[in-house]
């Protein structure tokens, strides 16, 4: 055989992303540190700085005020001086097991109604894996259109049927449901259902109401991710579920740490047979490094405040009502939102938007999130504003002010024009 120095094969792995870097990569040569990749500086805060500039931050989960509460920045950095961050070393199942850990989750377990938790280190990464764990290629999966990228990449993982229903539509949910059981009716499996509490783009609550009241005709399990609702919503901040009467009906309730507790980790909560199943099941969690003393002992404080200062959650609705008048008020359509997720809804290309966002954070001292295509329909623009306990009725007139001025300025057709782009300035 004679020697060759080609190469066996013609397309090299990489070559792909020479063409094709993905509908946010495309935009990284001009948009990075500035629309993607920014840099707020200063204290977590209502007030932060953007490019040396004073903004009015609405991009922040940090719903309750709690990153820079006293009483946290205490705790954590009494916590770091006592146990450092290496503490527990190894995985929860092996080595990095502590009383503290425990007592997270059986408190966690007793605000939300359940009867077992289990801490995960990282909501994404949790709740990814919870759904692995749970489901087996004989199970259907049935999920919102709109779920979170995280419930979406769980269920790619799923080597059975995935369904997946429109937006809150209980009539295709139901459809799917009729579906999924003469599906599983020739595999012996199960039906798992997942749905949100709160939808973080639109910021509508899930209808978890009207997908129990399925359970009397079809027989499922449901799953509910409550990030945004948890600490948010319901009389004690037990989130969706409490606030829709349904918590109960909830078989496998997940939240994280990272919205109203201004943490980092999640956790699972039900009944103690699910919740040990996946204690002992989710992949995530067996190999990885248990969450870090620090973080465990902070979410502990923070949990305290949740129940005890309800104070918190009344200043955050305070605000996001306020906000979210003024912005009706003014002829901005804000969808269907009946949470503190803000959407402003408007019509312009990916250029104007970004244009405007542009002019909101250096002429108007706004910082908000954007979304355009793909995330939503081309010829629309998303700007999400996030209300927390820490915002003054004067940022929201201050911001309401600078909303009338850019919404005239793309009516007006004044971003169309060519702008100076901070982003390629630098």
């Amino acid at each position: 055989m004679e020697a060759t120095d080609q190469k066996v094969g013609t397309v090299d792995l990489f070559s792909k992303i020479v063409t094709n870097k993905g509908p946010l990569g495309q935009y990284a040569d001009a948009a990075e540190g500035y629309y993607i990749f920014p840099k707020l500086e200063g204290r977590i805060s209502n007030r932060m700085k953007f490019h040396g500039k004073d903004v009015i931050c609405w991009s922040i989960n940090n719903y309750l005020g709690l990153a820079e509460h006293p009483e946290i920045r205490k705790a954590d950095a009494e916590a770091s001086e006592e146990w450092g961050l290496a503490y527990p070393m190894g995985s929860r199942m092996m080595s990095g097991n502590t009383d503290y850990h425990d007592r997270l989750e059986n408190e966690l377990a007793e605000f939300v109604g359940k009867e077992k938790a289990v801490l995960v280190n990282f909501g994404y990464q949790g709740i990814m894996s919870a759904i692995d764990s749970v489901l087996d290629r004989n199970d259907v999966v049935v999920y919102d259109s709109e779920s979170h990228a995280c419930i979406v990449d769980g269920v790619r993982m799923h080597l059975g049927k995935r369904l997946v229903y429109a937006h809150n539509d209980m009539d295709s949910l139901e459809k799917n449901l009729q579906r999924a059981t003469k599906l599983v009716d020739g595999t012996g499996g199960g039906i798992l259902v997942i749905t949100e509490g709160v939808f973080g783009m639109r910021g509508d609550q899930g209808l978890l109401k009207e997908v129990v009241a399925l359970k009397e005709k079809y027989n499922f399990r449901l799953m509910v991710d409550d990030a945004h609702g948890f600490g948010t919503l319901g009389k004690t901040g037990a989130g969706a579920g409490e606030e829709q009467g349904v918590q109960d009906d909830i078989d496998i309730y997940f939240a994280t740490f990272a919205k109203s507790m201004a943490s980092i980790g999640a956790f699972l909560a039900g009944d103690k047979d699910i919740i040990q199943y996946l204690q002992y099941n989710m992949r995530s969690q067996i190999f990885a490094k248990s969450l870090p003393m620090p973080l465990v002992v902070g979410n502990l404080k923070r949990l305290e405040l949740l129940k005890t200062k309800p104070e918190l959650k009344q200043k955050l609705w305070d605000n996001a009502t306020s906000l979210q008048k003024q912005l009706t008020d003014a002829g901005f359509d804000i969808g269907v939102t009946n949470s503190c997720v803000t959407p402003v809804y408007m019509k312009g290309s990916v250029e104007e938007a970004t244009q405007m966002v542009m002019d909101l954070r250096e002429n108007f001292g706004i910082f908000c999130s954007i979304v355009v295509y793909p995330v939503i329909p081309k010829g629309m623009i998303l700007l999400r504003l996030i209300p927390t306990a820490l915002h003054t009725e004067e940022d929201i007139e201050v911001t309401i002010e600078a909303f009338k001025k850019m919404g005239q300025r793309l009516s007006e057709g004044y971003y169309k024009q060519e702008m100076i782009n901070p982003a390629k300035e630098g």
